[in-house]
C-alpha cells in the first residue's frame, strides 16, 4: 500500500482508535428506521428520544395513539411501566443527598414498629404488601434500601405470584439478583410510613413530583392518574394486535405507575446520564456495579445462576438500573413492559448518550435491539438477558 494511502487510512481511523463516538444518524435516517420497525413488527405506535453529550437532541412520535387512529405525539401521555423504578431510584438518591435516608441502614430502622405488625390494608387498601406474612422470618430486618434498588430482597416480583399469594423471602437478602417490584413497594412503604422525625412519612408521588418532575420541567408526568391527561392519551395494543385501554392508575406505585410523555421522560434521561440533580457520589452509586448478575435471563425470577464460565462477567445491578460494559465502555439500561407496552432506556456513559423508546404496542420490542444499534452503534446492551425470547410478546 502506498505510504500516503496508509497515512490517510490511519488518520481516518484515529478517532475510532481513540475511542471517539460514532456519528448519530440524522433525524430523517432515524425516521426511516422507525417506520421500517413499525412495518416489520406490525406495531401501531412508538416514540423515541436521543440524548447526546447529556442533551436531548431528537424527539419524535410515530403512528397512532388509539384505535381511532389519532396520531401519537411527543406530548401524548404514555405508560412508563417499569421505567418508574429508575425515577424512583433517582428520587431515593435525592433523599440520600438530603440526609433523610441511608442506603445501608435497614428499612426496619425507619419504622416505629416491626414490619409484620403493620395492617397494610387498613393503612391503604391494595397498595402495599401483606407484611404480616413475614412474621417468623426475621430476615426482613436485614433488608436495606440498597438491597431494594439492586433487586436482592429475596421477594418474587409480586407477592400475588406466590401459589398461596403469601409474601415470603426466597433467599438471604443482598446475596443475589432477582427482579422484584415487591421490593420497590416495601421501600415505598418505609418512605410513606416512616418516622417524620427522620424526614419520612411523605407520599412518594409528592416526593417524585417535588424532586424530579418539577425541577426537570416534566409537566405532564405523574405517578397517579390526572384528569387533564384524558385529552391526549395513548391506549395500547397487545401482541395479537388487539387495542387495550390505558389504565388510569388510582394509586402511587413505585414499581410502575408512572404516566409520562416522550418529551418529559427525555428530560429525565438527560439528567440521569449527565448527573444533573444528584451529588457526584450519589450519581456514581446509581451506575456502578453493585451486585453481579449471573442468571441466564431476567425472567423468571429466583432462577439459579449459570455456571461461572457461562455468566456474562460485566453484567451487574446498579441502583434502579442494570449496568454493563461493552465496546463503547460502561453503560446502563432499564426496560419497561406489560401486555401492551414496551419501553427501553439505553445509555453510554463515556459520551452521555442515550436512546429512550416508549412504545404503546408491545410488538415494537422485537425491533428495539436493531433500532438502538442503528442509533448508538454496538453498545453491548444485554437484550438477550432482558428479553430472552419474549421480546414483543404480551406474556
Amino acid at each position: 500500500m502506498p505510504r500516503v494511502c496508509l497515512f490517510a487510512l490511519l488518520l481516518f481511523a484515529a478517532p475510532l482508535m481513540a475511542g471517539q463516538p460514532g456519528k448519530i444518524p440524522t433525524g430523517a435516517a432515524i425516521d426511516h428506521r422507525v417506520e421500517d420497525l413499525l412495518s416489520r413488527t406490525g406495531a401501531k405506535g412508538l416514540a423515541i428520544a436521543v440524548i447526546d453529550r447529556g442533551k436531548v437532541t431528537y424527539v419524535k412520535a410515530y403512528g397512532s395513539r388509539n384505535a381511532k387512529g389519532d396520531p401519537l405525539r411527543s406530548d401524548t401521555i404514555m405508560y412508563g411501566a417499569s421505567l418508574t423504578k429508575s425515577v424512583f431510584a433517582y428520587t431515593v438518591m435525592r433523599l440520600v443527598d438530603q440526609h433523610r435516608m441511608d442506603l445501608d441502614t435497614p428499612i426496619a430502622a425507619y419504622l416505629d414498629k416491626p414490619l409484620p405488625a403493620y395492617d397494610t390494608e387498613a393503612i391503604y387498601p391494595d397498595k402495599y404488601g401483606p407484611y404480616k406474612d413475614l412474621a417468623g422470618d426475621d430476615r426482613w430486618k436485614k433488608i436495606t434500601p440498597r438491597m431494594v434498588l439492586t433487586h436482592s430482597t429475596g421477594f418474587l416480583n409480586f407477592y400475588w405470584l406466590e401459589p398461596d399469594q403469601k409474601l415470603r423471602i426466597h433467599f438471604e437478602p443482598g446475596s443475589r439478583y432477582s427482579y422484584s417490584g415487591e421490593g420497590m413497594i416495601l421501600l415505598q412503604f418505609a418512605i410513606e410510613n416512616g418516622r417524620k422525625s427522620q424526614g419520612l412519612g411523605v407520599d412518594v408521588g409528592d416526593l417524585v413530583r417535588e424532586n424530579v418532575f418539577e425541577p426537570l420541567g416534566m409537566k405532564r408526568s405523574s405517578l397517579m392518574w390526572r384528569d387533564d391527561f384524558a385529552g391526549n392519551l395513548a391506549d395500547g395494543w397487545n401482541d395479537k394486535g388487539q387495542p387495550q385501554p390505558h389504565d388510569e392508575r388510582s394509586k402511587v406505585r413505585a414499581a410502575g405507575s408512572m404516566d409520562t410523555t416522550i418529551d418529559d421522560l427525555s428530560k429525565f434521561a438527560a439528567a440521569l446520564v449527565s448527573g444533573k440533580g444528584l451529588s457526584r457520589a450519589s450519581r456514581a452509586e446509581m451506575v456502578k456495579p453493585q451486585l453481579h448478575i449471573g442468571t441466564r435471563t431476567q425472567f423468571p425470577t429466583v432462577q439459579p445462576n449459570l455456571p461461572a464460565n457461562q455468566q456474562r462477567k460485566d453484567l451487574s445491578a446498579g441502583l434502579g438500573l442494570v449496568v454493563f460494559d461493552g465496546p463503547q465502555g460502561h453503560g446502563f439500561f432499564k426496560g419497561g413492559h406489560d401486555g401492551q407496552t414496551g419501553n427501553t432506556l439505553v445509555c453510554i456513559e463515556a459520551y452521555e448518550r442515550c436512546v429512550l423508546i416508549l412504545a404503546n404496542d408491545v410488538r415494537a420490542e422485537a425491533g428495539f435491539a436493531d433500532l438502538v444499534h442503528f442509533i448508538l452503534g454496538d453498545t453491548g446492551v444485554p437484550y438477550g438477558w432482558e428479553y430472552g425470547d419474549h421480546a414483543g410478546k404480551s406474556g
